[in-house]
C-alpha cells in the first residue's frame, strides 16, 4: 500500500532526479487504442488492458465506460492522487479523499444538427477530503496540488493536437 512516507520519498526522489538532470523529467506516451466488433475499443498501455465502448442506446455493445465517463475518470483521479501525494508532502493527514467530476454536454454539436462545440460545455468538480487537521492546512493542499495536476492543466489550457492518418487501401474483388 502507497503509505503517506513511500509516497512522499517517491516524490522527492523524483523531483530530485529531475532539478539535477531535467532530461529525466521528459516523456512521450502512447497508448494503443483498437476498435473491434463495432464500437468496442480496447486500449492498451503497458501491462494494462481495458474496454471502452458506448452504450446500446448510441448504437454501440456497452462493453466499458464511454470515452466522457473516461475523461471525468482521467480528471477525478488525478486530482485525488495529487491531493493525496501533497498532503504527503506536506505532513498534513488525511483520512478520505473523494472528487466528483459533473460534465454539462449538448448532443446538438456530436450529432451535427448545429455548429456548437461536441464537447463539454463546462466542467465541475468537488473535493471532499476527511482530515484531523485545519482547514486551511487541507485547502494549502488542495491548493496545491491543483496548480501541478497534469490532467487538470490539460482541461483547462489549450494544448496543440496533431494528427497523423495512414490509410491503406484494400482492393477486394467482390461477388
Amino acid at each position: 500500500m502507497a503509505d503517506p512516507k513511500t509516497i512522499k520519498k517517491a516524490y522527492e526522489r523524483n523531483r530530485r532526479a529531475v532539478e539535477l538532470r531535467p532530461q529525466k523529467g521528459k516523456s512521450t506516451a502512447v497508448t494503443k487504442v483498437r476498435l473491434f466488433d463495432g464500437t468496442t475499443c480496447e486500449v492498451q498501455h503497458k501491462h494494462w488492458t481495458f474496454k471502452v465502448d458506448i452504450g446500446i442506446s448510441e448504437g454501440g455493445n456497452d462493453a466499458g465506460p464511454g470515452p466522457g465517463i473516461m475523461e471525468r475518470g482521467a480528471l477525478g483521479s488525478c486530482l485525488a492522487i495529487a491531493y493525496s501525494q501533497h498532503a504527503a508532502i506536506m505532513g498534513v493527514p488525511v483520512d478520505k479523499i473523494e472528487v466528483d467530476i459533473e460534465s454539462d454536454f449538448d448532443a446538438r454539436g456530436m450529432l451535427a444538427i448545429d455548429d456548437r462545440p461536441p464537447g463539454f460545455e463546462e466542467l465541475r468538480y468537488k473535493v471532499y477530503i476527511e482530515s484531523t487537521a485545519s482547514e486551511e492546512e487541507v485547502q494549502k493542499v488542495i491548493d496545491k496540488a491543483d496548480r501541478h495536476s497534469p490532467v487538470l492543466d490539460d482541461f483547462k489550457r489549450a494544448i496543440p493536437v496533431k494528427r497523423e492518418v495512414t490509410i491503406k487501401t484494400i482492393n477486394e474483388e467482390r461477388s
